[in-house]
């Protein structure tokens, strides 16, 4: 199989692959000297980085939702410091070195993907999914199981789109979205029925929150056949509800007013107004 002819976007990394490398390099050597003089770089640890590498990677979330290009480039940049971190450490150990992690990820990507560097066909996307997923069953042997990928300690509803994809990437899924739609609107009557069994104070929580799981976990499914990212979704409308109840709070406060002493009715004009407000422009621009 060919290679392709390198496109305006190739020759353009290749034009600053001098300077990208460059720069990596000098990222390394930075790391070499911390590593040696300062105390505190001294003193990290595997352990030690983890919690901070998660935080950084919850910033690099908010700058992508927030499309703050300079921020992004900012944590981005810490990620990066972390990675080649924890590759020092593992060196000092004896274990693998920056250059391991590298070629082993360059030989991966290869490997997954056959359409491009060998004779497979993957028309579309889903196509490249299903080959992904398919392939890393095979590295892993099949005695593992097609969810053993799925890390544990991911945020539930993360969770729930990565269960879904790698069950689809193995033939397992609905064929339609009207039927995804359908398990919806089900799963809500089913919620609907035994919160509705006596009154809430006298309900089986135990039940009731096994079927609102169920619910979520179906509502996720159709965003995942809609197109949508059910955590970016939800994600915004925090930061939607988090704008317009500071407005109230500050439009309250500009009338001599306390929350704590409206009505909800008072507050309802307050937030209505808030909802007839603008966009507000994105953070870094």
């Amino acid at each position: 199989m060919e290679n392709p002819a390198p496109t305006s976007s190739t020759l353009l990394t290749s034009a600053r692959r001098p300077a990208q490398l460059a720069a990596f390099g000098r990222l390394l050597d930075v790391l070499d000297r911390l590593r040696t003089e300062c105390p505190w770089d001294k003193k990290q640890t595997l352990q030690t980085l983890r919690h901070l590498t998660i935080e950084e990677t919850y910033e690099i979330s908010d700058a992508i939702l927030r499309d703050d290009l300079p921020d992004l480039k900012k944590e981005l940049g810490d990620v990066m410091l972390h990675l080649v971190f924890y590759a020092r450490i593992a060196a000092e150990q004896g274990a693998f070195d920056i250059a391991d992690v590298l070629n082993a990820q360059c030989e991966k990507l290869i490997y997954r993907h056959p359409h491009i560097y060998g004779d497979a066909q993957a028309d579309n996307e889903d196509a490249v999914k299903r080959n992904w997923e398919q392939l890393k069953l095979q590295e892993k042997g099949t005695a593992t199981g097609v969810l053993s990928g799925v890390p544990t300690s991911l945020p539930a509803l993360v969770k729930a789109m990565r269960i879904q994809e790698k069950a689809r990437g193995a033939g397992f899924d609905w064929e339609h979205p009207e039927q995804v739609w359908e398990k919806v609107t089900e799963e809500l009557t089913e919620f609907g029925d035994e919160y509705r069994h006596g009154r809430p104070e006298q309900m089986n929580v135990e039940r009731a929150a096994e079927e609102f799981g169920d619910l979520l976990f179906s509502l996720v499914n159709f965003a995942r056949f809609a197109g949508i990212n059910p955590e970016e979704a939800l994600e915004r409308t925090n930061r939607k509800f988090i704008s317009r109840f500071q407005y109230l709070e500050s439009a309250a406060a500009s009338h001599g007013q306390r929350l704590a002493d409206l009505t909800l009715a008072q507050m309802d004009v307050y937030w209505n107004q808030a909802k007839q407000l603008p966009a507000q422009p994105k953070e870094g621009k």
